[in-house]
């Protein structure tokens, strides 16, 4: 949110503050006014109240303090809202194509604005569509896009590699891409690559802009899996898009409990709608396999009409309870370090999110069932807190170092304890309805067909009288 607060124009910041002071919008030194007040004693200024008024930078500081998600998004909704067109493919027309319902899914979803809030005025950024490059498009009315990423030395991520599909699944493009920083991290076992992979490398970012933008026009529909994260490392910012990640959504089935499973994986979605694992256990990622597989997703609404919800089954959710979650952990702290945090006596196996930014990163452990998760998780020293969606967690304070100030993780749970037999509970509720259903419906015929049979007799007994 900072890149984008820094690169927007100063009406917009005007516009984001005046929304923060109706809205009643509060962050680390209060409201807007609490903020001057704090603000501007430290400066040594007279504070004047007025947005208008005041500098570009006491806007963005101001703005910079506000860190709860619903105002985050918020903030995003408005700036999203601002731009004419991301507002038309966002809109319902009469004759709405399928392939217009799935952008509009996708623009329309309430992680979007958030997601897709990008500095896209950053001089290195690029604005398709928009004539900020303008190049003679080829005609391909969807692509799908995958990136491998690497971590580099200032906390940022680099796209290594790229891969593009149309929507014959033909591949337009597989280019590899030299890193604009020193790499700290390969992430070998996500991406497959080495260094000596990208010692031949010569392609920059701007080169791959160069070429997508051969193929992009302001109506061809960009497809991806959490297509966000490729936009972010590739630097441009395209309006019609179709993320499968916001698209298909668990059907949760009368689930009540708190359950982190917010986005299905683009393998949980391949095993249940195309019949295949795109992603192998213990095996890299490869970016054109996962292009491929988004597209196919989108073809498989588009040409046979599946459903946009997948099923949320037991065994899912015996496996979510056989892991526990890691976050808020430092970039500096490798994960290979973070084998011991949970637990040291029950085995388990860490593996790092491919996401991060540029200060933390999450990691998820993995054990070999529910009930060594929960020992673990019970053994773990500190008070029980719950998250924002109130799911049990705790703080877990990691080994000193001298030089440093002491660092700490969150671990929580994926699934609270008796989410499943509920599930199941419901499970048996509702067959249990079905069946009573199913025998009211029968006796309901049965009456019907002596209904008939009772008025006979009364009608030839009257006519006998």
């Amino acid at each position: 949110m900072e890149d984008v607060l820094a690169t927007a124009e100063g009406v917009v910041l005007v516009k984001l503050v005046k929304l923060a002071q109706k809205l009643g919008l509060k962050g680390k030194h209060g409201s807007w006014k609490e903020f001057l007040d704090f603000y501007d004693k430290q400066l040594g200024s007279s504070s004047l109240s007025d947005p208008s008024k005041r500098r570009k930078d006491d806007l963005v500081a101001f703005l910079s303090t506000l860190k709860k998600k619903e105002d985050l998004q918020l903030l995003a909704r408005a700036l999203k809202l601002d731009n004419d067109v991301f507002e038309k493919f966002r809109k319902k027309s009469p004759d709405e194509t399928t392939e217009q319902r799935l952008v509009r899914m996708t623009l329309t979803h309430d992680e979007y604005p958030l997601d897709y809030l990008f500095p896209s005025n950053a001089q290195d950024w690029v604005i398709t569509g928009l004539g900020k490059k303008k190049m003679e498009p080829t005609k391909i009315e969807m692509i799908a896009i995958d990136c491998e990423m690497v971590l580099c030395e200032d906390g940022s991520e680099a796209v290594v590699r790229v891969a593009a599909v149309d929507r014959d699944l033909k591949v337009i493009l597989d280019e590899f891409v030299k890193p604009h920083q020193p790499v700290v991290d390969y992430r070998t076992f996500i991406t497959g690559l080495t260094a000596q992979d990208l010692e031949k490398a010569t392609l920059s970012v701007v080169d791959i802009q160069e070429k997508l933008l051969m193929f992009l026009s302001e109506d061809t529909i960009l497809v991806g899996q959490s297509l966000n994260h490729d936009l972010k490392v590739l630097k441009m910012d395209h309006a019609r898009v179709i993320d499968t990640s916001l698209v298909f959504k668990y059907n949760y089935d009368g689930t009540r409990r708190p359950l982190r499973l917010k986005r299905p994986s683009l393998n949980y979605l391949c095993k249940c709608i195309l019949g295949y694992e795109v992603q192998k256990e213990g095996v890299p990622h490869n970016c054109v396999h996962d292009a491929e597989a988004a597209m196919k997703l989108v073809l498989a609404i588009l040409d046979n009409g599946v459903e946009t919800s997948v099923p949320l089954s037991k065994e899912m959710l015996e496996a979510e309870k056989s892991k526990l979650y890691l976050h808020r952990i430092p970039c500096n702290v490798p994960y290979e370090e973070l084998n011991g945090v949970v637990s040291r006596d029950i085995p388990h196996e860490v593996k790092p999110s491919k996401k991060q930014d540029r200060h933390y990163y999450s990691a998820t452990v993995v054990f070999k069932s529910p009930e060594e998760a929960n020992q673990a998780f019970e053994n773990i020293a500190g008070d029980l807190g719950k998250d924002s969606t109130g799911l049990s967690q705790k703080q877990v304070f990691l080994e000193p170092n001298s030089s440093e100030p002491r660092l700490y993780v969150l671990v929580r749970k994926m699934v609270e304890d008796d989410l499943v037999g509920e599930v199941s509970a419901e499970e048996k509720n509702a067959s249990s309805k079905k069946r009573k259903r199913e025998k009211d419906s029968k006796e309901t015929r049965e009456r019907r067909r002596c209904k008939p049979l009772r008025r006979k007799k009364q009608r030839s007994y009257v006519k006998r009288r």
